[in-house]
Order: structure tokens, then sequence, then C-alpha cells
């Protein structure tokens, strides 16, 4: 089967890149021919290795931020000509984008016009997003009025994707919850696209630190941003000092918009910006709880690679993050109100503590990208018996 790949992003730190170069890398191992069209390189690059095509394919002057690494170009479409050669002579079965990016937009006119079939993945709660980005003006209106303006901007945001998303033939989204709320509102089957994870890479063996380290250490992996609800970890530090607890610190990787406020606000915490590869992976085996106080995140990528590096984990209730834990077992699912509580009993039972290590590890050891990818081939022969 033939496909061509259009990523929201691909060089990016974020789970859409993340999967896509996993998606790529699955591609090269099996030998199957693949086109992936992404955003990256200065100026339009097209390379061949196999069976594998890469059209790399530079933002210009005309896109603005999302996020840090992460642009949408209003002038995109430049490189129509381009992409639609590209793509006559690759001569795909199937046309895959990840969301309403420029180059998901580029990916459904494409598809439209050749009259091939599409699938779409769902990896970002654009709506919650949307939500919580219009603060500015939420901000200005009056207290009672504010549920009902987020709610409204929500419920909009949801309607606008749902449509988006209604084009393609067949769905993925990461967790069991989104694929139900998508079937529903786009009336499409909707497949599971869970995530995989490198156990080698990602293992309690990175752990280094000192013998004379008795600090419990905190760590948090991801984008520093008001969606990831990050101004909960302050809230945590302030509860564990007024319950007594002292030798405890945070461990920070990541870079965004609250990385100023936290700074200010998590006084004993360590900053490293964004870690990649092996730095990454020493980062995570040296917590001994990883905190993900995200109430929008679609998976969690950071959740899998920390129970991979033995590392417990603390998640919301809502989203991907609580699939990926066993209650009890690998983890805990608490309510914001519940993170310090849960958190101070990590730190005063220690063999719990390290029953859920060993179990967070052997869990983790269960997921493979190969089979990830693999359910997705199976899943893109509905949109094909459909066309």
């Amino acid at each position: 089967m033939r496909v061509a790949y259009f990523p929201d992003s691909f060089h990016e730190v974020n789970g859409v890149a993340h999967t896509s170069r996993h998606f790529e890398a699955f591609t090269r191992r099996r030998n199957l021919p693949f086109l992936c069209v992404r955003a990256g390189s200065r100026l339009p690059r097209l390379l061949t290795e196999g069976q594998l095509t890469t059209l790399e394919l530079p933002r210009g002057p005309l896109s603005f931020e999302l996020e840090k690494d992460l642009r949408f170009d209003t002038g995109f479409f430049r490189h129509l000509p381009l992409v639609a050669r590209v793509l006559r002579e690759f001569r795909p079965d199937i046309v895959h984008i990840t969301g309403p990016s420029d180059l998901g937009f580029m990916g459904v006119l494409l598809a439209n016009h050749y009259h091939l079939p599409m699938a779409a993945a769902w990896h970002t709660n654009v709506h919650e997003y949307a939500a919580r980005r219009a603060a500015w003006f939420l901000d200005r209106l009056a207290d009672g009025a504010k549920p009902r303006a987020s709610a409204a901007i929500e419920d909009a945001s949801f309607y606008l994707s749902a449509r988006f998303y209604s084009i393609a033939r067949v769905l993925f989204a990461p967790n069991p919850q989104l694929c139900e709320l998508l079937e529903e509102a786009t009336g499409r089957p909707c497949k599971l696209m869970p995530r995989g994870i490198d156990t080698e890479l990602f293992s309690p063996v990175r752990r280094g630190r000192s013998s004379n380290d008795e600090d419990f250490v905190l760590g948090f992996v991801g984008r520093l941003s008001v969606e990831k609800n990050v101004a909960l970890l302050a809230q945590i530090r302030e509860q564990l000092l007024a319950a007594g607890v002292t030798k405890f610190r945070f461990l920070i990787v990541g870079h965004g918009a609250e990385e100023a406020w936290l700074r200010q606000h998590l006084l004993n915490a360590e900053f490293t910006g964004v870690l990649q590869g092996e730095a990454l992976a020493r980062a995570y085996a040296n917590m001994d709880v990883f905190v993900f106080p995200s109430h929008t995140d679609t998976f969690g990528n950071v959740v899998l690679e920390a129970l991979a590096s033995g590392v417990p984990a603390v998640v919301t209730p809502d989203g991907g993050p609580r699939y990926i834990i066993k209650e009890g077992v690998t983890g805990f699912v608490a309510s914001d109100d519940a993170f310090s509580a849960t958190i101070l009993r990590l730190m005063q039972d220690a063999p719990l503590h390290q029953r859920m290590r060993e179990a967070a590890r052997e869990d983790a050891l269960g997921a493979s990208w190969d089979s990830v990818f693999e359910s997705v081939y199976e899943s893109y022969q509905i949109a094909l018996n459909h066309a």
C-alpha cells in the first residue's frame, strides 16, 4: 500500500512529531512505499531512499507562531505545484493527515483533487486548547459569563474540527474516549492509534544520581504552557512544604510561555530546557515520580516514557494519560486537589514506591511502535474498501 503522509510537525518536540518520526522509521524498516511531506528545510528538498520519499518544505514570512517550535504558514500553498507533482509521481493509494494545519489543508485539497481516499489522525484536543488560549478574552468578562463563554469557544472549536475530520474515510485517535466522541461527531469509523516506546533508550539503568542525594525528585516533561496546567506544580510545592516536607525538588524538562512564571514559583527546581535522546532518558530515570497535571493531552507520550524509565506517574482523570496508568500499580489518577496527597503517599511509603517503579517498567515493556503502525495499515483498508 502506497501511503502519502502529511504531518503537522516532524522535527519539533511534540507528540505529533515524535509519532511521525517513528512512523517513517517503521516504513523504512519494512521497506514500504511511503511519501512524507513535511515542513523543515530552508529550501524545498526532495530525497528518495529505497521506497521512502521525503519532501521538506520551508515555512515563510507569512507564518505565525503557535508554539516556540511550531508555526502555521498562511502562504504555504505557494508549494502546491511542487507537492502536486511529487504526489502524482508517487501515485499513492491513500493520503494520511494529522490535523487542520497548513500541511493538513494541503493534503485534503490534493486528496480531493486526485480522488484519493483519506485517513486523518486526531493528535491534539484543539478545542480545549482554544478555550484555554482565550484567557485574554475571558478575563475581560464578568465572572458569571466566563464559564459560558469558555464552553461556547470549546464547543465551536470542536464542531469545526469535527467537520474537518469528517472529510476522511477513517479516523485515528489515541484513546477510547476520543474515538467514541469522534465517531459520534463525524459518523466515521475511528480506530485506536496509541503510542509505542523505545524501552532500550528509556530505562532505569540510566539512573545516575549520587548515593548522597536524598531528595525525592518530582519530574515534569513537556511544553510549559497554560493548557498543560503547569501552575499546579507550584501549588504542589506549597502544599508539600505546608505538610512539613522539605527533602524534595522538581526536575522540569521543556520550554514554553509559562517558564518565567514557573521559575519564580518553583525555587527548588532545575530547569533543563528541551532534552532529547540519552540526555532526556537520563532525566527521566533520575526522577522518583512523574507529575503530569495536564487535562488536555490525548495520549501523553511522556507518561509512557516515564513508566519505561521505572518512574510511576500521577495524572489527571481527563484525557489520554489515565488510560496508560494502571491505578495503584504503575501510578495514580488524581484530581488537582489530590495531587499533593498522592505524591506524599509515595514519598512516605518506600515499599509501595519500589513496587510501583518495578511495575511501571514491566508494563511499558509490552508496548511497541511496530504493533501500533501494523494496526494503522490494517485500518487503511477500511478507507480503501469504501473508495
